[in-house]
């Protein structure tokens, strides 16, 4: 069995092209479009030249694909680490939640983890340094920064429900 091959071919106005040939010789190919979209596809193994699927991602389901092949080294709210040992990550706020419609100063989430929420995703607005009177809302996303232990912490304190 011969080693995964990948090569990249540019497609002029389009983007990327990728192909990856497996140890087993199936070929699969994926379109990193300009515009963030990525379409994924794999071949016939009888005839590598048709197609057997064709998938068009988003780039958000480009994403949660890259996190379900590689948990490990990337999840889908890890937003940053530093050498420092912070991590910044966003916590999505459920509808059933306990602080559902609570003030932020209510969690006292930097006195209970000492990690900080730092901005508050809510639809298509950013609200950076929610105050501590900032009323909480089901489905915001909340972008938390902290040691590993203490945004860990943090997000189990915003699951209760």
């Amino acid at each position: 069995m011969g080693a995964p091959r990948l090569s990249s071919t540019p497609l002029p106005g389009i983007g990327v092209r990728y192909d990856l040939t497996t140890r087993e010789q199936q070929r699969i190919s994926v379109v990193a479009h300009r515009d963030g979209a990525r379409t994924l596809s794999a071949y016939r193994q009888d005839d590598p030249d048709a197609c057997a699927l064709s998938v068009r991602l988003t780039s958000g389901e480009a994403t949660a694909l890259v996190d379900a092949l590689a948990p490990d080294h990337h999840s889908p709210n890890l937003l940053s680490t530093t050498e420092l040992g912070l991590v910044a990550e966003r916590i999505e706020l459920a509808s059933t939640s306990h602080w559902n419609g609570r003030v932020l100063g209510d969690t006292r989430m930097r006195t209970e983890t000492g990690a900080s929420i730092v901005a508050v995703l809510r639809r298509a607005e950013a609200i950076p340094s929610p105050t501590p009177d900032f009323r909480l809302a089901g489905g915001d996303t909340l972008i938390v920064i902290g040691t590993r232990e203490g945004v860990d912490t943090a997000a189990a304190i915003l699951g209760r429900t």
